[in-house]
C-alpha cells in the first residue's frame, strides 16, 4: 500500500509554492507519491476566472516532468459535474493507496461548506497546513467545531512535534511557504510583468504560447 499525498485545487496556474509544498509533505509525512488533482470545476469558483480544464492539466503535467515521485490526474477532468473532492477520493480510494489529502488551514475552517465533510475525513488523512502568517488556532473553537463534524476524534496531530502520526484524523505540517499566489502570476502576466524563478520555465512557455491570462475575467 502506497502513501499518496492527494493535492486538489484549480491550480491557476501551477507555480514553484504549490512544488515545494507537495515536496516537503512526502518529506516530513513519509509517503511515496503526490498526486496532483487540477479541478474541471471548482464549486467554490467562478469558472470565468479559470483557463482551460485542458491547459491547467498540461501546465501541472509540464511543470512535474522529470519528478518520479510527483503524478498529475485527469479524474475531475473525465468526470461530468462540479469537481467535488468526496467523489475524487471515493475513486482514489479504490486503488488500494493510504491517502492524506492536503489543504490549507483556511480550508479546513471552510471543510463544513463542502459535499459530505464527514466522509472525505473518513476517505483520507487530512493534511492541514497552516499558512505563513495566519491566525489559524488549532485549539480556537472554529477548528474544534469542524473537528466534532467531522468525527475525528483525538485533535490534531503535530507532524512536527516528534509523535507517532496516525493513519487517520488531522495532521498539521508546518510546511515552508513561498509569497506566491496564483491571483498575483495572473496579474503579472496581464501587466507583462516577468514570471522567472516563480513557475517552472515550461509553464511559463505553456503560458505564452497560448496567451492564458492576458485579459482580466469577465
Amino acid at each position: 500500500m502506497a502513501g499518496v499525498a492527494v493535492l486538489g485545487g484549480s491550480f491557476n496556474p501551477i507555480h514553484y509554492g504549490h512544488l515545494l509544498l507537495a515536496d516537503e509533505v512526502l518529506e516530513l509525512l513519509g509517503l511515496d507519491r503526490a498526486l496532483f488533482v487540477p479541478a474541471a470545476a471548482p464549486p467554490h469558483k467562478p469558472a470565468a476566472q479559470l483557463a482551460p480544464a485542458a491547459d491547467r492539466f498540461e501546465m501541472e503535467r509540464l511543470a512535474i516532468a522529470g519528478q518520479p515521485r510527483f503524478a498529475v490526474s485527469d479524474l475531475e477532468l473525465r468526470r461530468s459535474g462540479p469537481s467535488y473532492t468526496v467523489d475524487t477520493l471515493h475513486e482514489l480510494a479504490a486503488g488500494g493507496d493510504a491517502l492524506s489529502l492536503v489543504i490549507g488551514s483556511e480550508t479546513f475552517l471552510d471543510l463544513l461548506t463542502w459535499r459530505e465533510p464527514r466522509r472525505v475525513a473518513s476517505l483520507a488523512r487530512l493534511v492541514v497546513i497552516p499558512r505563513a502568517g495566519s491566525a489559524f488556532d488549532p485549539e480556537g473553537a472554529a477548528a474544534q467545531k469542524v473537528l466534532r463534524e467531522i468525527g475525528v476524534q483525538g485533535g490534531f496531530v503535530h507532524a512536527d512535534a516528534g509523535a507517532a502520526l496516525p493513519a487517520h484524523g488531522v495532521v498539521i505540517v508546518h510546511a515552508t511557504s513561498l509569497p506566491l499566489s496564483a491571483s498575483e502570476l495572473r496579474r503579472r502576466v496581464r501587466e507583462g510583468r516577468s514570471l522567472a524563478f516563480r513557475l517552472p520555465p515550461a509553464v511559463i512557455d505553456y503560458v505564452r504560447a497560448h496567451g492564458l491570462y492576458r485579459t482580466e475575467p469577465a
